[in-house]
């Protein structure tokens, strides 16, 4: 490039977008937006490349799900089919919900659905008996009365089947070719335990129902860090795997570690693992040296609440155990520049935009 555009190739810089560290795929399309055909382009852009990149998944543990219901959750395990319940005629069951999920919600619509699809999977016959239309089938359509398995069913909003007609398809559905029905008018079947065969002490709520896969992946989610950026206004760790950031350990996870009594590792966390710059530093000397661990100093967001205090005119004093005022030094401590001098940390706060700012 210098051969060609001399002295001014010195300021050209390769910034061609890749495909990003450990992802992969196969190109299914190209697309060209260019100025000139009128595209809708951002300021100071006149020509957009934009290559899609597909790639085939295999649903794992750990992968989202979602119903039509608002009712989403992740994968806790996936088993053989044959460790499954089943239903008395062997048939498996794909997904097993935790009932826990619907009056917390209250998105009752994932059961009705749950009935409606195990009705239209098996076909019904209002009349089977020949004792004639009953009452709560006085409103179905006469086409309704009757429908073969593997029908398609669509109802309204908020015209939809009502609770007893639900109750009387369920109780109305045509038996397999062994001559019985697998689910009962209350909507639930005897399941059996796959693995030992067992059949579970209480009748459970069997159906189908439509579950969708999200755009939250595991494989795209999972991270770690050991050390990385800080935010240059908390001192604390970023957020994200974009950011090569830490795991946020909120407030109720604070609790939990309260009601464990697991004080020291509480402080670990609030302290070295975070926002106490000289701490961290000083912890990182004693692991590289393999001396102990010295004791946590004070966090960065305690000297911020102060600086908050004395914005709003409040002199607020630091006291030791033995009621003696602790001086909060303003400087950067002569143990912290001498151990990050000996360790080759940079302490400069400038926040890394990306994972790939970090590794160059």
């Amino acid at each position: 490039m210098r051969a060609i555009f001399g002295e001014k190739a010195r300021e050209v810089r390769d910034t061609s977008l890749k495909v990003p560290h450990g992802e992969s795929g196969k190109v299914i399309g190209i697309r060209v937006f260019s100025r000139d055909d009128d595209d809708d382009l951002p300021p100071g852009v006149n020509e957009l490349v934009r290559v899609y990149v597909a790639q085939k998944r295999k649903i794992q543990d750990g992968d989202k799900l979602a119903g039509r219901h608002g009712n989403k959750g992740v994968i806790g395990k996936i088993l053989p089919t044959e460790d499954m319940p089943f239903l008395p005629d062997g048939t498996p069951v794909d997904i097993i919900l935790n009932t826990h999920g619907v009056p917390r919600r209250m998105n009752i619509g994932q059961i009705l659905e749950t009935h409606l699809g195990w009705i239209g999977k098996a076909g019904w016959d209002v009349d089977a008996d020949g004792s004639g239309r009953p009452d709560w089938a006085k409103a179905l359509p006469e086409e309704m009365l009757a429908a073969p398995a593997d029908s398609n069913i669509a109802t309204p909003v908020f015209d939809g089947a009502r609770e007893e007609e639900l109750t009387g398809l369920l109780g109305s559905t045509l038996p397999n070719r062994d001559g019985e029905r697998m689910v009962d008018a209350n909507g639930k079947a005897q399941l059996f335990d796959g693995r030992s065969g067992e059949p579970f002490p209480y009748p459970v709520a069997v159906g189908y129902m439509y579950i969708l896969k999200l755009h939250h992946l595991v494989d795209d989610k999972i991270h770690a860090r050991s050390t990385g950026p800080y935010s240059m206004i908390t001192q604390q760790p970023l957020g994200g795997k974009a950011q090569f950031g830490g795991q946020r350990f909120g407030e109720m996870e604070c609790w939990a570690m309260q009601a464990y009594g697991a004080a020291y590792t509480l402080q670990e966390l609030l302290t070295i693992k975070s926002d106490d710059v000289v701490g961290r530093v000083k912890v990182y000397e004693a692991i590289v040296k393999g001396e102990n661990i010295p004791e946590p100093g004070i966090p960065e967001s305690f000297k911020v609440l102060l600086k908050e205090l004395q914005s709003l005119c409040l002199n607020v004093e630091v006291l030791s155990s033995d009621g003696a005022a602790i001086e909060l030094r303003e400087g950067e401590d002569e143990d912290l520049e001498r151990a990050a001098a000996n360790l080759g940390i940079n302490l400069s706060r400038n926040e890394a935009a990306t994972v790939d700012d970090l590794m160059n």
